[in-house]
């Protein structure tokens, strides 16, 4: 293999990886809270706080964000190749994604070598839409048809918010398309041993073609002033949109809200959209932030920015790396505690070094997040570093 520089036409773009990193350091607090602070439920009107759903809530912004811009870049990655490139690309990479969930995120989250039970999260959300858009690439369905389909499965999929559709709970390709209702469906292999699909495919997929659509905007020959007013008025236009169909109830999600005792858990009860499965307003609620943050963001230069840039640079390994890290601190606290080697499987759950009782306050989540980070920092900037100026075909799938 060689070292060489990368071409002009691989320079990232900054906005996307201002946004991207920002959603990567936000997404870290959701992992950490789960291991350290279990309960209360932060979305359990009768429990939750203020200050608990809203650590809960920012952190919606972290899946649909990273689904949409992985979609940007397939159309960006197609510039640079012809139809059938990204085509296999897409595919290729896509069942890398799945097999990396499989294999690597859930024992790094069960620390069951094992594999009693393997957990579909948003990788393999994201590698299952790479695969099916590859196949449309491949198959020269145009952009706009592609960003049709996108918009139908966005709009549509909370027809089947029936619970009872029998596709839907008794077969396992309903699971792994639709979900359930609660934290995703379960898929048993046998005793004790099974598949948790806690994100359902097809409307991660309306997401990821959308994104793959937005991707227009990116080209070098498009101007940036409209570009960032589309994003704007698109982003604001989707927010309103959330806001009168949650205000009414009309349609798109199956958790309805309602005014409660008081002012606060009644602005937490509207904002308590669905996430598992994802709902149509769950998504235009996120998305629509994403997109205004983009709009603002192409311009913006500063050392937070530039901080926030070296994990959005290097986002799949940082991903892997902090759930590692995050599990190795919880192993660290475990026996830090005085937990002994007999509370180490707990019967009540599948994941390893979760005895009852086990974890810290919100503020410690907090502090935990803060040091998880800056010791991310240095290998994702080294990473980074090493991005930018190699080209070997492995860096592609990283």
């Amino acid at each position: 293999m060689t070292t060489t520089t990368l071409p002009a036409t691989k320079q990232r773009i900054e906005s996307i990886d201002i946004l991207r990193g920002a959603v990567m350091l936000i997404m870290a607090i959701d992992h950490i809270r789960d291991f350290y602070h279990g309960s209360p439920n932060p979305t359990d009107l009768a429990v939750t706080t203020p200050i608990l759903f809203f650590t809960r809530w920012i952190t919606h912004l972290c899946a649909p964000t990273f689904v949409f811009l992985s979609g940007v870049s397939a159309y960006l990655a197609g510039m640079r190749r012809t139809e059938n490139q990204l085509g296999i690309f897409l595919i290729k990479r896509g069942f890398w994604l799945i097999f990396v969930e499989v294999a690597f995120i859930t024992l790094a989250i069960t620390l069951n070598p094992l594999y009693n039970v393997f957990i579909l999260q948003v990788i393999w959300a994201i590698g299952g839409s790479m695969v099916l858009l590859g196949l449309m690439v491949m198959l020269k369905v145009p952009v706009k048809v592609i960003i049709a389909i996108g918009l139908v499965i966005f709009v549509g999929h909370n027809i089947f918010d029936i619970d009872k559709v029998d596709f839907i709970n008794n077969t396992i390709a309903g699971k792994m398309l639709f979900s359930g209702a609660g934290f995703g469906a379960f898929v048993p292999f046998g005793p004790d041993r099974g598949m948790l699909v806690a994100y359902a495919l097809l409307p991660w997929a309306g997401v990821m073609f959308i994104g793959y659509g937005f991707g227009q905007l990116y080209r070098r020959a498009f101007d940036a002033v409209r570009r960032r007013k589309l994003l704007l008025y698109i982003g604001l236009g989707t927010f309103v949109f959330f806001l009168v169909f949650r205000y009414f109830n009309i349609y798109g999600d199956p958790n309805r809200w309602a005014p409660q005792k008081t002012i606060s858990l009644s602005i937490i009860s509207f904002f308590n959209t669905t996430k598992y499965p994802c709902s149509l307003l769950y998504l235009c609620m996120t998305l629509s932030i994403a997109l205004i943050v983009l709009s603002f963001t192409e311009n913006i230069k500063s050392k937070f920015t530039s901080f926030v840039m070296v994990f959005g640079n290097v986002p799949f390994f940082y991903y892997v790396c902090h759930w590692y890290l995050i599990r190795f601190s919880t192993i660290v606290v475990f026996f830090a505690f005085g937990y002994t080697t007999s509370q180490i499987v707990n019967p009540r759950q599948p994941l390893l070094f979760q005895p009852e009782g086990f974890g810290t306050t919100l503020l410690g989540v907090y502090l935990i997040w803060i040091i998880i980070i800056a010791i991310l920092y240095f290998p994702c900037r080294w990473f980074s570093k090493y991005k930018k100026t190699h080209d070997q075909w492995w860096l592609s799938y990283l």
